[in-house]
């Protein structure tokens, strides 16, 4: 097991602040284990209720009743499963000098959002959960994060074709029972038909009328399936920054598979030479950097973005947080140079600083204001913001 201090640092802060915490994330993303671990440091009685166990959900017939006398941290593992919960949580949190703290674990839905967002609201911290990072792993070994992704089972596992395996029984299961369960009633052919296709369009613009009639819908359909797999954080949507320079500019967002362990999987690229010989292994690489800078930086999605304008300018990655403005291209090459691009975009929006990370082993400057990042020193040359 890897240890999540981060995580877990991160959790005590939000447990000391907030009545409430949600650990929202993928399945199988570690988000139980990491609540165990929280359980460990926390000074005081620790209650833990699996709402996927027959026993605890009888235990919880009775909300009220079952929860008010508790002290201490209580952990309700698959929240999802009983929203109505939020009601009772938001009584018991608003009690004078409140005797407990709730951590509450779910996977990311629609449903889930809206709920805790409009019953708990002042009251509840979301703590979006991703898989391994390069820091928790060791940026050394970056090579197999890479390719097998950052979920625990895939990322631990023995092998090439035991990771392979388990991320082809998750995507399975995802379309089979996790779907239906976010509200999207088709069949689950036709939505691994739509994941894969989406994995095809890894690093692209979102173009609507296209998926829309490959599956012969509405183009608000797929739209519709498209923001519900984001709300799963099984897909990153990268929005589009604007900015007021007399240049027409894109105005889709980008689209990734989050996980580039689960892109290989709906790809079916089960080794290192099938991923280098694939036609997409440059999007896949550019869409986990990005997932990279995302942990390191500590950033938001609402901070988060890309530019490009229609005569061909553009950034891979935006980050933009008050007035600092940091700019990323992506580059799966040992020895970028400056492009035209890069300089358009360093005056256009005005960037603090534009870094291109790329996959040699030597930092640079390429230019004033630019410089080259090896992946391989992120942790050391990128600071968080």
């Amino acid at each position: 097991m890897i240890p999540r201090r981060h995580h877990v640092e991160a959790l005590r802060g939000l447990l000391a602040r907030h009545p409430v915490v949600a650990i929202l994330g993928a399945r199988q993303v570690g988000k139980s284990t990491l609540a165990r671990q929280v359980g460990r440091h926390y000074r005081g009685v620790v209650t833990d209720f699996d709402l996927e166990n027959d026993e605890d959900l009888a235990r919880l017939s009775d909300p009220l009743l079952a929860l008010k006398p508790l002290r201490g941290l209580v952990i309700l593992d698959e929240v999802q499963r009983r929203p109505e919960l939020f009601t009772t949580l938001r009584v018991l949190a608003d009690r004078p000098r409140c005797p407990c703290r709730f951590l509450v674990l779910g996977s990311a839905a629609p449903e889930l959002l809206r709920q805790s967002a409009e019953t708990l609201a002042g009251r509840i911290a979301l703590y979006r959960l991703a898989g391994f990072d390069a820091e928790e792993v060791g940026i050394s070994d970056y090579a197999t994060l890479w390719r097998r992704g950052g979920f625990p089972r895939s990322f631990l596992a023995r092998n090439d074709a035991d990771s392979m395996e388990w991320r082809r029984g998750l995507i399975r299961t995802f379309v089979e029972r996790d779907i239906p369960q976010l509200g999207i009633r088709v069949a689950a052919s036709t939505m691994r038909r739509f994941w894969a296709m989406l994995a095809h369009y890894h690093g692209q613009t979102w173009n609507s009328s296209e998926f829309a009639r490959s599956f012969g819908v509405a183009d608000t359909t797929v739209r519709h399936y498209l923001d519900v797999l984001t709300s799963a954080l099984v897909v990153r949507q990268l929005q589009p920054w604007h900015e007021n320079i007399g240049k027409r500019q894109v105005k889709a967002p980008k689209v990734y598979v989050a996980d580039s362990g689960l892109l290989h999987g709906l790809l079916n690229l089960p080794t290192r030479r099938d991923l280098e010989g694939h036609p997409k292994v440059g999007a896949s690489w550019e869409g986990f950097v990005i997932e990279q800078l995302v942990a390191r930086l500590g950033v938001e999605p609402e901070e988060c973005f890309f530019w490009a304008t229609q005569t061909g300018a553009e950034l891979d990655f935006l980050v933009v947080r008050g007035v600092e403005r940091r700019g990323f291209e992506i580059k799966l090459a040992s020895a970028p140079s400056i492009t035209p691009s890069m300089r358009h975009a360093r005056q256009d929006l005005g960037l603090t600083s534009l870094d291109v990370i790329h996959a040699g082993e030597h930092t640079y400057p390429l230019s004033e204001g630019i410089r080259a990042v090896a992946f391989a020193r992120l942790l050391q040359d990128i600071v968080p913001m």
